[in-house]
Order: structure tokens, then sequence, then C-alpha cells
């Protein structure tokens, strides 16, 4: 069976910190573009971050950069975004994705397999 399985969303407060990983399982990731995307409540779903193959391109959306940071583990099948100095309206569900598109066109409808999605929100 091919999937990916994201984890690791919760309940944090503001300025707090969260580490979502995403597994594949029944296939390799290494020679595929990872991107996570997340919608939040009453908005549409955006591209958060994205990681080339090998790691050596990652893309941020604006509203992330300096606090959100993409890696990835061909050797373990897996990949992460740390979230930190996060922010109520970082609030929604995050997946991660896995496609052969290049990371700077990369969109959800590009990808071959991606994961059910983590709840992350951010209150006090």
């Amino acid at each position: 069976q091919l999937r990916l399985v994201d984890s690791g969303g919760g309940l944090v407060q503001p300025g707090g910190s969260l580490n979502l990983s995403c597994t594949a399982s029944g296939f390799a990731l290494d020679s595929l573009t990872i991107g996570w995307f997340r919608q939040g409540p009453g908005k549409e779903r955006e591209r958060v971050a994205c990681i080339s193959r090998s790691g050596a391109i990652i893309n941020y959306a604006d509203s992330v950069k300096g606090r959100f940071t993409i890696s990835r583990d061909n050797a373990k099948n897996t990949a992460s975004l740390q979230m930190s100095s996060l922010r109520p309206d970082d609030t929604g569900v995050y997946s991660c994705a896995a496609g052969p598109t290049p990371c700077h066109t990369f969109t959800l409808g590009d990808a071959t397999s991606w994961g059910q999605g983590t709840q992350v929100t951010v209150s006090s």
C-alpha cells in the first residue's frame, strides 16, 4: 500500500512550537519533491513549504519564512516541518504531499501521494 502519514499536530499557545512529521510507506521519497500544505478555517489551501528531492532547493510561503523549517531524511523515508513562533493564523489542517514536479511549481494537484492531514490549533 502506497501512502503518506503525517502526524505531530496539536494544540499550542501562541509563540509555541510544533514539529510535524511525514512518513512514506510502500514507496521511496527520494525521487520526489515534498510539500507541506495547510488549510485554515474559511481559507483556501496554501503551500507553506517545499523541498526538492536532494534537499538543495527549499521554498517557503512569505507568511512562514523565518518561523518554519522544512527538512527531509531520504534514508529514513521521512520529512518534517518544524514550526516555531506559532500564531493563531497558523491554525489549520496540515498535510504533506509528494510528487515529481520541481519545487518551484509544485502544487497539491501535482502530488502523487498525500497524507491524511494533521490538525494544528494555535490558541491561548
